[in-house]
């Protein structure tokens, strides 16, 4: 088998996630990754056998002081790949997109940047044929991934006519120890909608969704609270809605009453129980005693863990775009590699 060689620039929370997904899979080759600073995640990328090259020239001379070998530059990285997954900071996307198109090298983007820049916003389920050939696609945000396979199941389902969606936003990452807000809750932004509503769009153009969002002072977990208006509200029920909500990938059901998941700590704690890698959690994650059928409406509570969901996504897009498998394929063997159950 000719292993696609992949190279991912950026190693830092979806970064270092999304090389370790790749050197997981049976059909990929990790070539390397590209990092700014020569710190401890440059250390453990070398002990995991992954080649480290550097940003820039700067970058090249401070993991020669530091010790670590550097192989090269970004570019020369980006050279040797058939494909690269840029993890960057946001908008260092945007000033990399040009060294791609130089070198003639496909590359998936990650939710930071903006639509545009690919012309494809990118989640498996929704939209995994349209990236069949593409040169360049991005993997919406966190939160827009976890409501596209949400809200893209119903749809499916019943027919979408309107979402609403409240996000308590973490605050930071874990490691972010710079970023507040300590004691206080700051919406983001007062004006509504957030961007999340129009990013969803960008892959479901086809029903309005309208956001709000504040950040609260937490790490480790997104949490929504759907309104979901269906167009016909005659064979709507609540085991219904679990039945389809069940039968799509990467969604993941809990209770609070039967196994004591009351808050989003509990869902961290049980991927720590699951041995996943650094407590990931690749799934969206349904209260399922949340859901709750009013007329047309659907309610319910869902977690997200910014920092791993869309790592499978990324993984789905190279297929994809070197239309190397199909759409349930790519998604079986995606989610066998990283433990996905759903």
């Amino acid at each position: 088998m000719n292993l696609i060689r992949v190279a991912v620039n950026g190693y830092n929370v979806i970064g270092r996630r999304v090389a370790d997904a790749v050197a997981a899979q049976p059909d990929m080759q990790l070539i390397g990754v590209a990092k700014v600073k020569a710190d401890y995640k440059a250390r453990s990328a070398v002990k995991k056998g992954y080649k480290v090259y550097a940003a820039d020239e700067k970058g090249r001379k401070n993991f020669d002081e530091a010790g670590i070998q550097c192989f090269g530059l970004s570019r020369d990285l980006v050279r040797e790949a058939d494909i690269v997954i840029d993890a960057t900071p946001e908008d260092i996307g945007r000033q990399n997109k040009p060294m791609y198109e130089e070198l003639g090298k496909k590359a998936i983007f990650q939710g930071g940047e903006d639509h545009e820049l690919a012309g494809l916003s990118f989640v498996a389920q929704c939209n995994y044929d349209k990236a069949r050939g593409k040169q360049f696609a991005r993997v919406v945000s966190c939160n827009s991934t976890a409501l596209c396979r949400v809200l893209h199941a119903l749809d499916g389902g019943f027919g979408v006519a309107k979402a609403n969606v409240v996000i308590a936003r973490r605050a930071a990452d874990p490691d972010e120890s710079g970023k507040g807000p300590i004691d206080s809750v700051v919406l983001d932004p007062a004006s509504i909608p957030s961007h999340h509503g129009p990013d969803v769009n960008t892959v479901l153009p086809n029903f309005p969704v309208v956001s709000m969002a504040m950040k609260i002072p937490t790490t480790h977990m997104h949490l929504h609270s759907l309104i979901v208006s269906m167009k016909d509200g005659s064979s709507l029920s609540e085991n219904k809605i679990i039945d389809e909500l069940g039968s799509s990938p990467r969604i993941m059901f809990v209770t609070s009453k039967k196994d004591g998941f009351k808050s989003t700590a509990n869902i961290m704690d049980m991927a720590r129980e699951m041995g996943r890698p650094r407590n990931d959690v690749y799934e969206a994650v349904i209260w399922k005693d949340s859901i709750k059928v009013l007329g047309r409406e659907v309610y319910l509570f869902m977690a997200v863990h910014q920092e791993a969901i869309v790592t499978p996504e990324n993984i789905d897009a190279i297929r994809a775009m070197n239309a190397m498998m199909s759409k349930d394929d790519s998604i079986r063997t995606t989610n066998h590699a990283l433990g996905i159950s759903s």
